[in-house]
């Protein structure tokens, strides 16, 4: 068997074997194809596509191309939740305390954030002492005895993706609906739990920017998944407007208890629930209308937020952030961005204002700058708000004085006003399964 032949067979626009796909899977991760030969073959799917078999075969070799994790030692159901990527994304937060509170087990693999999205684990390390590296061991019996445990994800899960993405990456081949179900769907199944809830996002925030596209996405995702014998459900949720309020680490994690305490329904409550309920259908076999009941009582009894506390005590943080928030440390300065106009906010560019707290610290251009953990943004008015002249649009924050202005600059930027009230987008738009 030769790589060339594959290349070709692909830019004829055939379908490839499952054992042609896992010799150039195998190949190319053993550095026995080279670069420019797995860019070929990229760029011939990106023009041809695959099938849905091709697809399903090539995330199975790239996931069995490293590490798969072994979840056979939690006792019960284990259910994960895969986001895409979004600005003020910081429902695995809610998500998995409210599962672990109604039976669930969530053996969850995080990762960090880069450009203007947020990662959960930077999230998480923003509390006190909180460890993200914990042993297979410790991952186990942290998920056996309080239901849930997020940690950073390890080196080597399926390392052939982590490969192929930095090929795709500067051969303008990312944006293949393939490539990116494969990749997303490649670690999920490598991570080891039996069922998969997928949050796929869209609009301006998002990197599938229509609902066709992130519909497409999300069908395939859920055909691999289900062909690998993992229950699988994706959520199409809007990420025209950032989810929630905060933007920012410890502003999000904040924002992420004050849903657990019931204080907050809004878009981000709307989402979670929605989230939780069929992860919570996939555990129990029940509807989503029953999970729905079990999810708001989860909250409503301050049971889930109990959980997000057993979690962060037993992977060393400190416990007492979560029940009293005030302990998270504030930033050095802030600034209030004023509204000009009277009227209502008719669009918000999410990507813009996710780059905005990048500017102010609370993200990572490249993966080895520094995060400040209390900058960030806290929006006070949204797509589809009335505002008068003088009023607060968001509060900066940030250890950086001299970050305000560019900030500043590029969150207006983000704001499109008119003179009518503009219907925003439900905040789930579709379940597909």
């Amino acid at each position: 068997m030769r790589i060339y032949d594959i290349i070709q067979k692909k830019k004829q626009g055939e379908a490839l074997t499952k054992e042609e796909i896992e010799f150039f899977v195998d190949g190319f991760t053993s550095g026995n194809i080279h670069d420019y030969q797995a860019s070929a073959l990229m760029m011939a799917i990106w023009f041809n596509g695959m099938t849905d078999e091709e697809i399903t075969d090539l995330t199975l070799a790239m996931a069995h191309s490293g590490d798969m994790i072994d979840l056979s030692g939690i006792d019960g159901f284990t259910v994960d939740k895969h986001s895409t990527g979004g600005v003020g994304d910081k429902t695995t937060l809610i998500v998995a305390p409210i599962v672990a509170a109604c039976g669930g087990k969530v053996a969850k693999m995080s990762g960090r954030g880069l450009g203007h999205t947020g990662g959960t684990i930077d999230k998480l390390e923003s509390i006190l002492g909180f460890d993200t590296a914990l042993s297979k061991e410790d991952f186990v019996k942290t998920v056996n005895e309080h239901g849930l445990c997020v940690v950073g994800q390890t080196g080597n899960l399926a390392p052939a993706d982590k490969k192929l993405y930095a090929l795709r990456d500067v051969t303008a081949t990312v944006d293949s609906i393939p490539l990116i179900a494969s990749s997303i769907m490649s670690k999920k199944l490598a991570a080891g739990s039996q069922g998969i809830v997928l949050d796929v996002k869209t609009g301006s925030g998002a990197f599938m920017k229509t609902v066709e596209a992130s519909s497409e996405l999300a069908q395939k995702m859920v055909s691999i998944g289900n062909s690998a014998g993992r229950k699988t459900v994706a959520l199409i949720t809007d990420m025209d407007v950032p989810l929630g309020n905060a933007i920012g680490n410890s502003l999000e994690v904040i924002e992420a208890i004050n849903v657990l305490n019931g204080n907050q329904k809004d878009d981000l409550f709307e989402v979670s629930v929605a989230l939780a309920s069929n992860m919570l259908s996939l555990v129990h076999s029940k509807s989503v209308e029953e999970c729905e009941k079990m999810t708001l009582e989860a909250v409503g009894n301050g049971s889930a937020l109990q959980k997000l506390k057993a979690m962060v005590t037993a992977q060393g943080g400190n416990g007492e952030w979560i029940e009293t928030p005030d302990l998270f440390p504030k930033a050095e300065h802030s600034f209030e961005i004023i509204c000009e106009n009277d009227g209502f906010i008719s669009f918000m560019d999410a990507q813009k204002i996710g780059t905005a707290s990048v500017v102010l610290g609370a993200g990572r251009e490249s993966k080895d700058d520094e995060i400040d953990f209390s900058a960030g943004i806290l929006l006070r008015k949204k797509t589809g708000d009335k505002v008068q002249k003088g009023d607060i649009l968001a509060t900066l924050y940030s250890n950086k004085k001299d970050s305000f202005s560019s900030a500043e600059k590029l969150l207006k930027g983000a704001l499109e006003f008119s003179s009518d009230y503009t219907k925003t987008n439900n905040a789930v738009i579709k379940v597909i399964k």
